[in-house]
């Protein structure tokens, strides 16, 4: 299995192989055996990604092995997908899920499987979540059902997935024309399944979900992801619980109070802005500005002065002009951000952006892009620099090897995107980086930087895996 885009997407494999096993079928490492099928989950978000799925599809295909495609790009397109890429013994939707190792075994047998029709999931209100199986019998949490997964990565660290889709209409996004409305796990759903994952060595949640502060808007009550945080945060086993995909519109009082105050909560905030000019914003389909954007941040920081806030920017959107740019530098300098991803806008099929007036050529976005990107890296390295002499707590991720340095994460900093901490002996501690283990957490100073990273010197370990 082949996983491309997203965690919501990993979480997705992880559940299609436990499903696969589930089934009969035997997942295999690519490099150490001739499989029979290789199943790509694809990305469909922007264009580039999608070049990755199809040039990943076929090189799946040059394998001998049969092919099938699953995931966004697989939902978004269907046949249309199909027709143009023979090379693929099918293109599977997300209905194909519950029976996907029956329809594998088809493929093998050399029987036709009719690909997925595409349909705009937005007219399908309302969506019903597929049935999920119920638990093993040896996880005991009352209430627990979920799809069981097959781990596809080792380390401390695993997305769990608490909602799908999205009933946002954000004008340059196509996500819930295929990811469909939003719907929330159930609590005692998500709870068991932390369990499960922290018996199996796991000890830091990322919570994912295409707008996780619209979690449990369609379940009785309120304050549901709040309520979530404490219950997953007492989970044995557990000892950091990181949120995603955060609207800043839908962003309360009480969840910023919930994340800066509760122990286990990792003090950080992944915060979707795009942008921070009114006037794209309003184009974008958005809520904000830049001074609601920055109160937001200072409310944050009041809660929590060394919280993370990172946050994806788009420059370039139709009808952007050169002071909306101005507005955004404004913006990022002034809030200094721990990370910011900057992209240039490309038209998405089905969007209402693609038709909007007051297109830009590539030649401007790119300046755009060049302009906005040069000026976050420096005020990330800044906002790197401001923590030398502080203290942070380092999940440790790999250790140190002859090759390569003993490295891991605080609580700013989420996995892949947000830079790492770097663990080197100190001249006065007598605590040794080669000691050190993955899982460990570990209380450290920071002496330096390199960019986004951190530099520091372990002081104590503060809590080792149960299993250790």
């Amino acid at each position: 299995m082949l996983t491309l885009g997203c965690a919501r997407n990993e979480v997705d494999s992880e559940e299609l192989a436990g499903r696969l096993s589930g089934g009969g079928w035997e997942l295999v490492d690519l490099d150490d055996a001739a499989p029979d099928v290789i199943v790509v989950n694809t990305c469909g978000f922007v264009e580039s990604a999608k070049k990755d799925s199809v040039d990943t599809l076929l090189a799946a295909a040059d394998t001998g092995a049969k092919v099938v495609a699953v995931g966004c790009m697989a939902e978004r397109y269907g046949s249309e997908l199909a027709e143009s890429l023979p090379e693929a013994s099918a293109v599977l939707g997300f209905d194909h899920y519950p029976d996907l190792a029956e329809r594998l075994g088809d493929i093998v047998a050399g029987h036709a499987v009719e690909s997925h029709t595409p349909v705009d999931r937005r007219t399908l209100l309302p969506i019903t979540p597929v049935k999920r199986q119920t638990a093993a019998q040896d996880v005991t949490v009352p209430g627990h059902g979920w799809v069981p997964r097959v781990r596809l990565a080792d380390g401390p660290v695993a997305s769990v997935k608490i909602a799908s889709g999205c009933d946002r209409r954000c004008s340059f996004c196509a996500i819930p024309s295929f990811r469909g409305s939003f719907v929330s796990r159930t609590p005692d759903e998500i709870v068991g399944e932390a369990a499960w994952l922290a018996g199996e060595g796991v000890r830091e949640l990322v919570l994912v979900s295409e707008n996780s502060t619209s979690y449990g808007k369609d379940l009785d009550g309120s304050g549901h992801l709040e309520t979530l945080l404490t219950r997953l945060a007492a989970v044995p086993g557990i000892d950091r619980v990181r949120v995603s995909y955060l609207q800043p519109a839908e962003t309360k009082p009480s969840l910023v109070k919930a994340i800066a105050a509760t122990e286990g909560v990792a003090d950080y905030f992944d915060m979707s802005f795009q942008h921070s000019s009114g006037a794209v914003l309003r184009r974008m389909r958005r809520f904000g500005d830049t001074e609601s954007f920055l109160g937001l941040v200072e409310q944050i920081r009041a809660a929590a002065p060394e919280a993370g806030i990172r946050s994806n920017v788009i420059v370039g959107f139709p009808g952007e002009t050169e002071a909306d740019v101005d507005e955004l530098a404004r913006f990022l300098t002034e809030a200094k951000l721990d990370a910011v991803g900057v992209f240039g806008y490309s038209d998405e099929d089905g969007t209402e952006a693609e038709h909007l007036d007051g297109k830009l050529d590539a030649d401007t976005i790119a300046a755009r892009v060049t302009r906005i990107a040069a000026l976050a890296e420096e005020l990330t390295a800044q906002r790197a620099e401001d923590r030398i002499g502080s203290e942070v707590v380092v999940l440790v991720e790999h250790e140190e090897t002859d090759d390569e340095d003993c490295t891991g994460r605080a609580a700013h900093q989420a996995p892949e995107v947000d830079g790492e901490c770097v663990l080197v002996d100190g001249d006065a501690n007598a605590l040794l980086v080669e000691s050190l283990s993955v899982g460990d957490l570990v209380r450290c100073t920071v002496i330096d930087t390199e960019g986004v990273d951190l530099v520091v010197e372990p002081i104590e370990v503060v809590q080792r895996p149960a299993s250790q």
